[in-house]
């Protein structure tokens, strides 16, 4: 293959199809890669999605979606992909990786974004600005039940085992208004404003069977919920709360537990926890789990600033907005918060 053969395009909807297969048949290809990002992105937030594609020979040899997100209190970006954990570009070799990514940086200076994001799992340059903020916790799921039980370490375990003893009902009902609730309350607990329900329910429309949810009920109450993605062999659970009662119980526990056993009758492979920033509670919970942290190596070009934002939870300047939030009614957190979530890709 020459690379004076590959032609770099944006996305039309006569290679859609073309699109997915591309990123089902790439070993790098991941859930975030597909296309229905670009619809659930677009309609959900509004936000201008791109979709460059490297063609030659009348066929994708490799892939970069990204999402431009413009706000006046965390600034102008374009990243691959927002909302989502992976999503760097995919390609049949190096050169074209490359075409792809610099057309992705004259992209970036046309449109006059501040800076571009590429949500790599390895890191693919050296001539790219790298933070390793995140990890993320992937592990295989053995087919044998009693051998995915005694992987979890033995405190954890007990966790499980209490969750199993606690009278937890595990419904697979997609109920997105028991899920939305849960999920809402959760975030709020943690300081985070919540993303908007047409935002979740955009995710259940356009992915079908592929996005799942999970919800536990104590007594017919619920206590947790999961929404969770299904992508080749693997399963990513990857929007997640409990109540107050769900602590008490090791709901999350035995509901990620359930998820597994699910995902293992089904002959999936691979469980992927998602990305934590160490030493948060997350990075604990699933690394008390036995799950080994990956660092991913997000790479930028800084376009228009000289120094790469800090937008995450851990920056001292957010904690009185974290501890306000933590503080607002649940009802008021819910109109307010999807207003400024969008703007948090």
């Amino acid at each position: 293959m020459s690379k004076d053969n590959v032609v770099i395009k944006h996305l039309d909807t006569t290679i859609s199809d073309e699109w997915n297969q591309y990123v089902l048949g790439h070993e790098d290809g991941t859930f975030f890669h597909l296309l229905e990002w670009k619809e659930v992105i677009e309609k959900s937030y509004g936000h201008k999605m791109y979709s460059l594609y490297a063609f030659e020979s009348n066929e994708i040899v490799g892939v970069l979606p990204l999402g431009n997100i413009k706000s006046m209190l965390f600034g102008n970006s374009l990243s691959s992909t927002p909302f989502c954990v992976y999503g760097g570009v995919i390609a049949d070799n190096e050169d074209i990786a490359l075409m792809l990514e610099e057309e992705a940086i004259n992209l970036a200076k046309k449109i006059g974004v501040e800076y571009l994001e590429l949500r790599n799992l390895s890191r693919k340059r050296d001539d790219l600005l790298t933070k390793d903020l995140y990890v993320t916790f992937r592990k295989e799921i053995d087919e044998d039940s009693d051998v995915n039980m005694k992987n979890i370490p033995r405190k954890q375990r007990a966790m499980v085992r209490k969750g199993m003893k606690a009278g937890l009902t595990p419904v697979w009902d997609d109920n997105l208004d028991v899920f939305y609730e849960i999920y809402a309350g959760s975030v709020k607990a943690h300081g985070t404003p919540v993303f908007p329900k047409k935002y979740f329910k955009m995710l259940l429309q356009v992915f079908g069977d592929k996005c799942k949810i999970l919800n536990l009920y104590k007594d017919k109450v619920p206590v947790s919920s999961v929404m969770s993605f299904y992508f080749k062999d693997e399963v990513l659970p990857y929007y997640a709360g409990g109540t107050l009662l769900a602590r008490k119980v090791k709901a999350f526990d035995y509901m990620y537990w359930v998820v597994m056993e699910q995902s293992r009758e089904e002959g999936l492979k691979t469980f992927d926890y998602g990305r934590s920033k160490e030493g948060t509670g997350s990075y604990s919970f699933k690394k008390n789990w036995g799950f080994v942290p990956q660092s991913l190596p997000y790479q930028y070009e800084l376009i228009s600033i000289d120094v790469l934002p800090e937008i995450n939870p851990l920056n001292p300047k957010y904690q009185l907005f974290i501890k306000a939030w933590q503080k607002m009614p649940l009802f008021m957190t819910k109109i307010i918060g999807p207003i400024i979530s969008k703007n948090l890709g």
